[in-house]
């Protein structure tokens, strides 16, 4: 569905060196923290930056062949992009008709109507949460085969968030070979979404694993000096001191509820799985 081989985008004070696939009928998720590298990923692979490097293809196409209809084939969210805040649902609706030749407006009113977003009033004045509901409606609503979604959930609350995750279910489950690829730093989202995770930090991917094996194999041991020492370490992936001893972060679990009783192993959450990429030493 989608290919990124080692796109390059060089700067005075960053650096981006990217790859990453997206497969069919998978939801992927980008995380790392702000200034890593996601929205420069995003914005060169849409075309709205050049490349210093690197392959991107889409739809088994080289980037550069993609043609207009395959454009319509992409529904597009981006953290800083937006209709003017002067015009309402009702003034955008010609819009989105003369722009997606399938663009469902049906569904895209039913939609409106089920999340309560008023058709009379300018967009400036909706809350946070109305504003980013509206851009993954019509992300959604023109029959997109791919959804790349920056920080789509980015300042909402709770609420908010799990309708925006109930509306990307459902863009899923309606054709199982649309795929989607979506930035966050809220973990807790990309762990009930997500088949699989990237996590890039300074530019580069540090990781990529399946979401279930992320919270079914990975976990943190904790140490003290003498345990650490002594610790068969060929399935740790970084390790951190702390005031007890050390922390240490493992993808195989198991070996080390088998093999050492005595040590504590706790299941880690996507967050301490991060800190301790970004924070933690390699052995």
């Amino acid at each position: 569905m989608l290919k990124i081989e080692h796109l390059q985008k060089h700067y005075d004070h960053f650096s981006l060196d990217c790859s990453l696939e997206i497969k069919e009928g998978c939801i992927t998720g980008l995380i790392g923290q702000n200034g890593a590298g996601k929205s420069t990923t995003f914005k060169a692979l849409l075309g709205l930056i050049s490349m210093d490097g690197g392959n991107i293809s889409i739809f088994e196409k080289d980037i550069h062949d993609i043609t207009d209809q395959d454009k319509e084939d992409i529904g597009v969210v981006l953290s800083d992009s937006g209709f003017s805040g002067y015009l309402t649902i009702q003034d955008i609706l010609p819009i989105l008709r003369n722009l997606y030749k399938r663009f469902d407006e049906t569904l895209f009113l039913k939609q409106v109507h089920r999340f309560q977003l008023p058709l009379d009033k300018k967009i400036k004045d909706f809350s946070t949460g109305m504003k980013a509901k509206l851009k993954v409606l019509v992300a959604c609503t023109h029959n997109a085969r791919l959804l790349i979604l920056d920080e789509p959930t980015a300042g909402l609350d709770v609420i908010a968030r799990d309708e925006l995750l109930e509306i990307l279910r459902e863009y899923m489950e309606a054709d199982e070979t649309r795929s989607i690829l979506i930035s966050s730093h809220i973990s807790s989202d990309l762990e009930s979404l997500c088949d699989d995770i990237y996590m890039i930090h300074e530019g580069k991917i540090i990781m990529h694993e399946e979401t279930d094996v992320l919270l079914s194999d990975y976990a943190l041991l904790k140490l003290d000096e003498d345990q650490f020492e002594k610790l068969d370490q060929q399935y740790i992936l970084r390790f951190k001191k702390e005031s007890y001893g050390y922390s240490a972060l493992t993808n195989q679990k198991q070996f080390y509820i088998e093999n050492y009783p005595s040590i504590v192993i706790e299941k880690s959450t996507i967050d301490e799985i991060i800190t301790m990429m970004v924070r933690g030493k390699e052995k």
